[in-house]
């Protein structure tokens, strides 16, 4: 299964691994506009979000003013956030694409690039990560920057098979029991991402959906941006709800 397999399938759950996905929403807005206003001087008009999802960044951030281009390889995932940027009133530019050919697509630079929620290591190799910040660069105005947040692999042990709790969640009537299975071969892993739906009688409704990841540390991760081209690359800690790295591109 592909990583657009893999969206296409979750984008109708993906609100359910959040405990309140409209209060993340506007929290991780809220973060990321902090980050804006320290590290870049609050001089950010446009964003470009090059993993958007089902919107969880970009809809919190078009909601505080900000012009938010978004654009994702699953095309179920683009659907949903066009869906719910029109509940919200809002104008956002949403298209599909990956995000290692982003500048080819979009043909513009922006004031910020970014890639939430650890998109950027569905990209199984160092070679892919370095070309999509190479795209991200270019996408990038001088005098812009770059913002990822991504898993701390660092933390985690990255061998044999491992199971992650998300936790419960309830729907009306229905209650989802919702983890992955993580296993591992090298750095790379196969993830499965599992929804029991029970619905209070003695049968369950399982899904299941698979991808890979590369679990890569984020010393490499800034490693690899400063080789794109950005200057400054740091990692900052306590601010999302993963470890973010900000890059600068310097003016020309």
């Amino acid at each position: 299964m592909t990583a657009i397999d893999f969206y296409n399938q979750l984008s109708p759950f993906y609100h359910l691994l959040f405990r309140d996905w409209e209060a993340s929403i506007n929290w991780h807005a809220a973060e990321i506009d902090d980050i804006i206003h320290k590290f870049f001087g609050g001089k950010v008009e446009t964003i470009l979000d090059v993993a958007c999802g089902i919107g969880t960044q970009s809809l919190g951030l078009a909601q505080l003013g900000y012009k938010v281009i978004a654009s994702d390889v699953s095309d179920k995932a683009i659907e949903r956030a066009r869906q719910e940027a029109l509940a919200r009133e809002l104008n956002i530019d949403f298209s599909v694409t990956d995000m290692r050919q982003v500048y080819a697509y979009h043909q513009r630079q922006f004031d910020l690039v970014i890639a939430c929620d650890n998109a950027v290591p569905h990209l199984l190799s160092d070679e892919e990560i370095l070309l999509a910040f190479q795209e991200f660069y270019r996408c990038t105005r001088p005098g812009g920057g770059c913002l990822i947040s991504v898993r701390d692999y660092d933390k985690e042990e990255r061998t044999g098979v491992q199971v992650k709790p998300y936790g419960v969640r309830i729907v009306d009537e229905t209650k989802y029991l919702i983890f992955q299975v993580w296993e591992f071969e090298g750095l790379i892993y196969d993830l499965s991402m599992y929804f029991v739906e029970d619905r209070g009688g003695t049968d369950c409704v399982s899904r299941v959906m698979r991808s890979k990841y590369y679990a890569v540390g984020t010393d490499k991760l800034v490693m690899l941006m400063a080789k794109a081209g950005f200057a400054q690359v740091e990692r900052l800690e306590n601010r999302l709800h993963q470890p973010v790295v900000i890059g600068r591109r310097v003016r020309d």
